[in-house]
């Protein structure tokens, strides 16, 4: 874990953050972690994450401490002209903007991008909404939750014979974190060629449904609607959880010579040779026969032991470990995925760099924590911020 202070990949690079809840914030902590200065703008009330607990970790709760290290924190009421006054003084030297208002939020402030490219031509303004500015639902707010049951996620996750069921992260809001951070990142690489600036449209609903691999593909493909499986896999067998002496096993067997592994290996070789079994087509036709001969089998091991033993002889699979567990994995040690400075505690960046690693420098900020500072660097004199706390413009 690298806590010094090195140049980070987008040193010099300066991010203005009007993002709340989870996908720009994700985003934005990445491009802090890598080296980028953000700053992040919460209303008067705080970003309504920081309320999002028990537990709490000081006056914030551990959601919003989770996605805000590496930022500058300051305050401002943007509803208030002298505070949108303040925001176009920091965008004067930004190189990103990023923003999850609802559509036309910006531009009833008179910032919308045709005027904020024709003042600011090289700013790269990525804007995260629901469902876009425009079409049959465009405007309308979106919440994780929400589109994974309208991108048809939740269609597709839970037992066959169950309910549908949310998945038990908020993977629409992450991915599309992932997805504005590969979009500025591209805007960044043509920005080199052109000298110009752009917009970028990101909505929850298009990263909903770009997550439907395999279903929208089988879908094209067969014209069958998809239906929950559990934890089998749709189109590869065995690939489930099965029964151990012990705990659970995941099996992930991707092709005849991992099947004939995991046979081997199990002390059933000819089974790899069983015509209901003998590839994965015939396996996936015989799925409910397949998982009883191996439970059978299973079941004689212990989990952990036995997970070892496989992967390590080329069976992929893993015991179905909980989150405490992982946390006291070595291997998450050896990866640097845990966090620690003074008194934080988080989740390493799975982005690993050779030369330029990501750096953790400072802890989530307070609420307007850095208001002070950073209207101090923009040259905006002492009586000047006095009169906009005064004014309930800034807080700190």
């Amino acid at each position: 874990m690298s806590t010094q202070r090195v140049a980070g990949a987008l040193e010099g690079l300066r991010v203005i953050d009007l993002s709340r809840v989870l996908g720009g914030p994700y985003c934005t902590q990445a491009l802090a972690d890598h080296g980028a200065q953000v700053i992040k703008l919460e209303p008067p009330a705080g970003d309504e994450t920081r309320g999002w607990g028990p537990p709490f970790i000081g006056e914030s709760a551990s959601y919003f401490v989770g996605v805000n290290r590496n930022k500058q924190g300051i305050c401002v009421d943007l509803s208030q002209e002298s505070g949108r006054a303040v925001l176009w003084q920091l965008l004067e030297g930004a190189d990103v903007l990023v923003e999850n208002f609802k559509p036309g939020t910006l531009e009833r402030w008179g910032m919308d991008y045709t005027t904020l490219s024709q003042r600011f031509p090289r700013l790269i303004h990525c804007a995260i909404s629901g469902f876009g500015p425009d079409g049959p639902l465009g405007g309308l707010p979106g919440y994780d939750a929400v589109i994974q049951a309208m991108a048809g996620l939740m269609s597709v996750n839970g037992e066959h014979d169950g309910p549908a069921l949310r998945i038990g992260l908020p993977i629409v809001d992450m991915v599309t974190g992932l997805n504005a951070l590969a979009g500025i990142l591209l805007a960044l690489a043509e920005r080199d060629k052109s000298g110009r600036g752009q917009s970028l449209d990101i909505a929850l609903y298009d990263c909903g449904v770009s997550l439907l691999h395999p279903h929208l593909p089988n879908y094209f493909g067969n014209g069958r609607t998809p239906v929950r499986s559990g934890n089998a896999h749709p189109n590869i067998a065995p690939y489930d959880s099965y029964r151990t002496a012990t705990s659970p096993i995941f099996l992930a067997v991707g092709n005849d010579r991992q099947f004939a592994k995991l046979c081997g290996h199990l002390g059933a070789p000819d089974l790899a040779h069983d015509e209901r079994f003998i590839d994965n087509c015939s396996r996936c036709a015989h799925r409910d026969a397949l998982k009883e001969v191996l439970e059978s089998l299973l079941t004689a091991h212990e989990c952990e032991p036995l997970a070892a033993d496989l992967i390590r002889a080329g069976v992929p699979c893993g015991p179905v470990q909980t989150v405490d567990a992982v946390v006291r994995h070595p291997h998450t040690l050896h990866r640097d995925l845990l966090v620690e400075i003074g008194s934080y505690r988080g989740t390493g960046t799975p982005i690993k760099l050779s030369r330029t690693p990501a750096t953790y420098r400072t802890p989530p900020p307070a609420l307007g924590g850095d208001t002070q500072t950073v209207l101090t660097s923009l040259g905006i004199d002492e009586k000047t911020q006095q009169q906009l706390f005064d004014a309930g413009v800034l807080k700190r």
